[in-house]
């Protein structure tokens, strides 16, 4: 996502609309893993929709612990993984558009929704450029470009 942040948020503020939130917040990027990235993908994505739908971009989360890489994790896993990792702000907005880079499961963007929801936001959206989904053959996970439709949506 480095260089592509850019053109992610183009891609994706024209399939979705101007959201009716107060601001964007990020889901934020583990200390070490930003440090060895040299970037933070949530974050510039959140920065470039912020241009496109004129809104406000707000660090409301911050993470209260490290933790384990999620690839390979069960759902379950994934969820008692960042159950807990994230406090926001006090003065939460509102409306908020949680931003983060990839969807897999829901965990880290309920975890995130959730901790927002108890600093005082009383709607929270997610918003992803990508969407990992499971491969029907082999039942591993696999990114799609497509901007969260399934290769399931035809069911």
């Amino acid at each position: 996502m480095r260089g592509l942040a850019r053109e992610a948020a183009l891609l994706t503020a024209a399939v979705l609309p101007c959201p009716h939130a107060d601001a964007l917040a990020f889901v934020p990027s583990d200390g070490d893993r930003s440090v060895k990235r040299g970037h933070h993908p949530a974050e510039r994505l959140a920065r470039e929709l912020a241009r496109h739908w004129n809104l406000p971009v707000v660090a409301s989360l911050a993470r209260t612990r490290a933790v384990r890489r999620q690839r390979g994790l069960r759902l379950a896993e994934r969820r008692r993984n960042v159950a807990g990792a994230f406090v926001a702000r006090a003065g939460a907005p509102r409306r908020v558009v949680l931003v983060d880079d990839v969807y897999t499961t829901g965990a880290t963007a309920s975890a995130g929704a959730s901790a927002l929801r108890k600093a005082g936001a009383s709607r929270v959206e997610v918003v992803t450029f990508a969407r990992a989904v499971r491969s029907i053959q082999s039942g591993s996970e696999a990114a799609t470009g497509d901007l969260g439709r399934t290769r399931c949506d035809s069911r």
